[in-house]
């Protein structure tokens, strides 16, 4: 059985939203850890004014960080479990 497989790149612009379908922003980047590779954090960009109220981890740029744990599915948009965002 073949691993389902994407590009990083595949995922840079994506809008990013809640399994409930409320619109968080949209992908700037991904960070991961050099050492062994793990999918850390989404960098959003165009945050919407819902989550730059839930008081998120942001980067020393202060751009609003996403666990990437927290994504649930990937198509056409990036659908995150909002109960593991904190």
């Amino acid at each position: 059985m073949e691993e389902d497989k994407r590009s990083a790149k595949e995922l840079i612009q994506k809008i990013v939203v809640s399994k409930s379908g409320k619109k968080f922003g949209e992908v700037k980047d991904i960070v991961f850890e050099t050492q062994n590779g793990e999918l850390m954090n989404i960098i959003l960009k165009n945050p919407t004014k819902y989550i730059e109220g839930l008081g998120l981890e942001r980067n020393k740029e202060g751009e609003l960080l996403i666990p990437f744990h927290s994504v649930i599915a990937m198509g056409d948009f990036l659908v995150i479990n909002e109960d593991d965002i904190f």
